[in-house]
């Protein structure tokens, strides 16, 4: 299996007159590979993925993996509420040739545990891909607990897990329950250095969108045991991840990718632009750090 550690960016996707980018989003791939991302995940939150229609979502992760051309691994975003859904468009990800897919946590719904561990055993039964889960209560409202996790870790395609619940004992305790070899990635940027600390592999960041290469060196400062200067890197990416949040994902990343001319910044309904006091937080950031 494809190893699946470091900082994947999660992409945004950007938008022109109503369409797909596609130039644009090919630009975003190839610079995020030159600046040292060690893999993307197309068409999950961070890239509107709720507002894609089908063949939109199948075309940008196509297009992802077409650039990518197996310099990196290609995480495609494949999550459904409704399982059949799941199951067509993680096999779409398989046959476009993504390394694994990112099954976001039935949201709206509000599956039960056992509801849980049938969705992800159906879709991981169906294709033969190596799949991660997407536990964010945040957006999703349920909570995966350990023991579904487990459960669900035991199957041979559920390979990990992107933890956005902020829990930083949540690492140790899968690690303990679901072995070492179990994937977990952080899905809160902000969590990253206590993540890493507490057992995890790497981030799905929506921050490595403007800042790819300082991700990769904060990473790369980790691994080499250097904390001292894993702490340093992680405090200059501390304001990039607070003003990033400030309004819901994507919107203050998409706004700042703008700034940098690499998107035009257009938004889907019924996410917009940001207002005008984030903005200028934003950009005043950006700034301030030398990113503009």
């Amino acid at each position: 299996m494809t190893k699946f550690e470091g900082y994947f960016t999660a992409l945004v996707t950007p938008f022109s007159n109503g369409e797909v980018d596609e130039p644009a989003f090919r630009d975003l791939v190839e610079w995020q590979i030159i600046e040292g991302a060690k893999g993307l995940v197309p068409c999950g939150t961070t890239g509107e993925s709720p507002t894609l229609t089908h063949s939109e979502h199948m075309r940008v992760v196509e297009l992802c993996v077409e650039v990518a051309a197996g310099r990196v691994p290609i995480i495609a975003g494949a999550g459904s509420n409704a399982t059949k859904e799941a199951c067509e468009l993680t096999q779409h990800a398989r046959d476009a040739g993504a390394s694994g897919a990112l099954l976001v946590m039935p949201y709206y719904n509000k599956p039960t545990q056992e509801g849980m561990y049938r969705h992800y055993m159906t879709i991981a039964d169906t294709v033969d891909i190596p799949q991660i889960i997407y536990n964010i209560p945040g957006r999703c409202v349920v909570n995966m607990s350990l023991e579904t996790m487990t459960n669900l870790s035991r199957h041979e395609n559920i390979v990990g897990v992107k933890d956005a619940t902020a829990d930083l004992c949540m690492p140790t305790l899968v690690k303990a329950a679901c072995g070492e070899e179990f994937i977990q990635f952080s899905g809160e940027d902000g969590t990253a250095l206590g993540f890493l600390a507490q057992g995890g592999h790497g981030v799905i960041s929506v921050t490595a969108n403007i800042v790819p290469r300082l991700c990769s060196e904060f990473f790369k400062s980790w691994k080499a045991n250097d904390v001292l200067k894993a702490f340093e890197r992680h405090m200059a990416l501390m304001p990039l991840h607070d003003v990033m949040f400030l309004e819901s994902n994507p919107i203050p990343v998409k706004f700042a990718l703008s700034l940098m001319k690499r998107c035009i910044g257009e938004y889907r309904l019924p996410l917009c632009e940001p207002s005008k006091e984030n903005s200028d937080l934003i950009e005043s950031t950006m700034y301030k750090l030398q990113l503009l």
